[in-house]
């Protein structure tokens, strides 16, 4: 497994799964077209694209065409990297039939052909070292999860650092640890609290 830095977008929740095997990464779901009507998650995805850099993994049929190409139109700025999968004719297992163009999807690419599509685009493994900074007991330690106020509290700070309103928490971690340390988040929070108490 290797770690990548930049944000990876995928189409579908198989796609995540199988590539949760492979690269240790925050890994983004478009839904296939869900994203050409889903405002927040291409907020988030921009986001990326100017924080971290993101990296497009879409099928190699013509709705990841679509979907790749209007992600690229839609980020402006930042780093967009495109990791292209071969045309590799079959059926993905939990499927009945193949798909329509009858290509395998990124779900259905062997692990070793996946990896060798990252490095064929030039992204390799990252220097991230270690576990996450921030995680679900920060969250809990600081309100902002667990508590009647918890969800009120997270969408206050999503707000004050220019983040998506709709993330679930654990989207939230993932963005967290590319902005802060566990330490910094304990300051913004305290902050945040004393401002609203008029501290």
């Amino acid at each position: 497994m290797i770690k990548i830095n930049e944000a990876i977008i995928v189409e579908g929740k198989y796609d995540k799964i199988k590539l949760c095997s492979v690269v240790d990464a925050v890994i983004i779901v478009t839904d296939g077209f869900g994203i050409f009507k889903d405002a927040e998650k291409l907020a988030l995805i921009r986001y990326y694209a100017e924080k971290t850099g993101i990296v497009i993994l879409t099928d190699s049929d013509s709705a990841g065409r679509k979907i790749r190409g209007y992600i690229k139109g839609a980020v402006k700025n930042g780093v967009v990297k495109n990791v292209y999968t071969p045309d590799i004719f079959g059926k993905e297992k939990r499927k009945t039939k193949p798909s329509a163009e009858g290509k395998l999807g990124v779900e259905g690419i062997d692990c070793d052909i996946l990896l060798a599509a990252f490095k064929k685009a030039g992204i390799t493994a990252s220097e991230r070292e270690g576990e996450p900074d921030i995680t679900k007991l920060t969250l809990f330690e600081l309100g902002l999860s667990g508590g009647s106020n918890s969800s009120a509290l997270r969408k206050q700070l999503q707000k004050r650092l220019g983040l998506p309103s709709l993330l679930s928490a654990g989207a939230l971690i993932e963005v967290l640890n590319t902005m802060m340390s566990a330490e910094e988040l304990a300051a913004e929070v305290g902050r945040m609290k004393e401002e609203e108490h008029g501290v």
